[in-house]
């Protein structure tokens, strides 16, 4: 049986690297979840809109891959978006076993209209950082892509 004082006193920076980490997700959650709320969209509604508006029409798995999300909850809030008037979803011309989705008139004017309350919110939200400071840690967690 391991030590568990041993492994505490061993680990001890990476374990409160995990919690600061942790603890600085929590604060910057409210700054990015504010515009979402304010514009009566979740965060998952917000970034279809957000990945739509920035790369264009996307076949569904294309989109889901690009935000990282899960199929099963992607299904639901698709297809509540379009009955919303959103987005749309039609057949891929090159594939007709996929579907692409893209965004309506009122979906483009939704986003338009957040986006700058959005960025404003992320500005504040990282304030205490300088440049460098952003350019380090842009550096620093791209090297967790990799890990799964």
């Amino acid at each position: 049986m391991e030590n568990i004082s041993e492994l505490l006193n061993q680990h001890h920076l990476d374990l409160k690297t995990m919690i600061v980490f942790k603890k600085a997700d929590r604060t910057l959650i409210p700054f990015e979840n504010k515009t979402f709320k304010e514009h009566h969209l979740t965060p998952t509604q917000f970034s279809v809109l957000e990945t739509l508006y920035s790369k264009g029409n996307l076949r569904i798995q294309d989109l889901i891959d690009k935000m990282l999300a899960t199929s099963g909850n992607m299904t639901v809030v698709i297809k509540n978006m379009v009955r919303d008037g959103l987005i749309f979803r039609t057949c891929d011309p090159k594939d007709r076993r996929s579907f692409l989705v893209g965004l309506t008139p009122e979906g483009r004017k939704k986003i338009e209209k957040i986006l700058p309350d959005h960025i404003r919110n992320v500005e504040k939200a990282l304030k205490v950082l300088d440049e460098k400071d952003k350019e380090d840690l842009i550096r620093i967690l791209k090297k967790f892509k990799d890990l799964s």
